[in-house]
C-alpha cells in the first residue's frame, strides 16, 4: 500500500531502548491515528507506526490497520502504481481480496490468511486494487526497513500460506519467523516475527518468544491483556527485549484477533518519507526525482489501466531525529 498523504511527514527513526527492569514485560500502549487515503470516499486507515512515542519495533517501521470497510460505502482500495525503496511491504488480510501487480512482473492476489511480501530494495513500483467480488475489506499493511547492507537488494516477491496451529487457547498463523514450533519459509533480512493469533473467548496463551526481540501486539478485534495490561481494538501494545515468554489473554466474550510483530532491535537510523526509506535527506530527494522522471530505477507496472501516483512535494524542513524514549 502507498502512503498517499499529500503532506507526508519526514521522519528519522532510531533503535528502541531496552525494556525496563521487573519480573514481567512492561507494556507501552500506543494509540492509532486515523489517516484518510485521499478523496471524499477514501479508505481511512489506523496508523500505529511510526509515531512520536515509538518509531520502530525491530525492523517493523510502518503499520496501517484498516476495516472492516463496506466497499459499497468506502469505494474499496484503489492505489495506482507507486514506488518503494529500502523496505519490504507485508500485506495481510482478514477479509476481502486485493489484486497486486508490480514492476518485477508479479501478478498476484492478496487473500485472508495469505502472506504477500514484496522487497523494494533499490526500487520497485506496484499497484493495489480491491477486486470486484470484495464486499468487506479488512486487513493490515506493514513495512519492514532493510538494513544498510541490503537496502539496495534486488526486487523480489513472495507468497506464502501458513498453516494454522494451536498454542494454548489460541490459533496462530506464522507468516514470518518462528513461533510455537512453526517457521515461515519466507526469508527476511533481519530477525523478525510476524503472526496472526485468534484467541478463543476468555482464553489465554503463553507464547515462548525470543528474549532478544521486542514485540508489538496490534489488536484487531476484542480486548487482549498483554501481561497485566489491557490492549483494546486498534491499539498496539509494545514490550521490550529481555523476556522469554509473552502472556496473552482474551478479555472479550467473543474471539479476539491480533497481529504479533517482533524483531531484534534495529540499530540503524533510517529516514522515511512518503514511500521511501533511506539514510539521508539526499536519498529521499534522489528517489523522488527518479520517480518523477520515470527512470528505470522503479520499472513499470504492466496490466494496470491508469496513471501512476504522482509524488507529493518535498517539505522545506530539516530532518530531525525521532527517537524512542528511554525506558526506566
Amino acid at each position: 500500500m502507498s502512503n498517499v498523504e499529500t503532506e507526508p511527514a519526514e521522519v528519522r527513526c532510531a533503535a528502541s531502548a531496552p525494556a525496563g527492569p521487573g519480573g514481567g514485560p512492561r507494556v507501552e500502549v500506543l494509540s492509532a491515528r486515523d489517516v484518510p487515503l485521499g478523496g471524499p470516499r477514501a479508505m481511512t486507515v489506523r496508523r500505529t507506526l511510526p509515531q512520536r512515542a515509538r518509531t520502530l519495533i525491530g525492523a517493523w517501521c510502518f503499520a496501517d490497520h484498516y476495516g472492516p470497510d463496506d466497499v459499497a460505502d468506502s469505494g474499496g482500495m484503489h492505489v495506482p502504481p507507486h514506488p518503494h525503496t529500502g523496505l519490504q511491504t507485508v500485506s495481510w488480510l482478514f477479509s476481502g481480496e486485493i489484486e497486486h501487480r508490480d514492476s518485477l512482473g508479479s501478478h498476484a492476489y492478496v487473500r485472508p490468511g495469505e502472506l504477500n511480501l514484496m522487497t523494494g530494495g533499490r526500487g520497485i513500483s506496484h499497484s493495489e486494487v480491491s477486486t470486484p467480488r470484495t464486499t468487506v475489506l479488512h486487513g493490515a499493511q506493514l513495512w519492514v526497513a532493510l538494513p544498510e547492507k541490503d537496502r539496495d537488494a534486488a526486487r523480489d516477491f513472495r507468497h506464502h500460506v501458513p498453516e494454522a496451529v494451536r498454542v494454548g487457547g489460541a490459533e496462530a498463523r506464522v507468516f514470518l519467523g518462528t513461533l510455537a514450533g512453526e517457521t515461515s519459509p519466507v526469508p527476511t533480512f533481519t530477525p523478525l516475527l510476524g503472526a496472526e493469533l485468534l484467541l478463543d473467548p476468555g482464553a489465554a496463551a503463553v507464547l515462548p518468544v525470543d528474549p532478544g526481540f521486542e514485540h508489538g501486539v496490534l489488536v484487531d478485534q476484542g480486548t487482549v491483556r498483554v501481561g497485566a495490561t489491557p490492549v483494546r481494538r486498534a491499539e498496539l501494545g509494545y514490550t521490550g527485549p529481555g523476556h522469554a515468554t509473552l502472556e496473552l489473554a482474551n478479555e472479550s466474550d467473543g474471539p479476539a484477533r491480533l497481529l504479533l510483530l517482533g524483531g531484534a532491535p534495529f540499530e540503524e537510523e533510517i529516514v522515511m518519507w512518503w514511500n521511501f526509506v533511506g539514510r539521508s535527506h539526499e536519498d529521499i530527494v534522489r528517489a523522488r526525482e527518479e520517480w518523477r522522471r520515470a527512470s528505470d530505477r522503479f520499472g513499470a507496472v504492466e496490466g494496470y489501466d491508469g496513471h501512476r501516483l504522482p509524488a507529493p512535494e518535498l517539505p522545506n524542513a530539516t530532518i530531525r531525529p525521532r527517537r524512542n524514549p528511554p525506558r526506566g
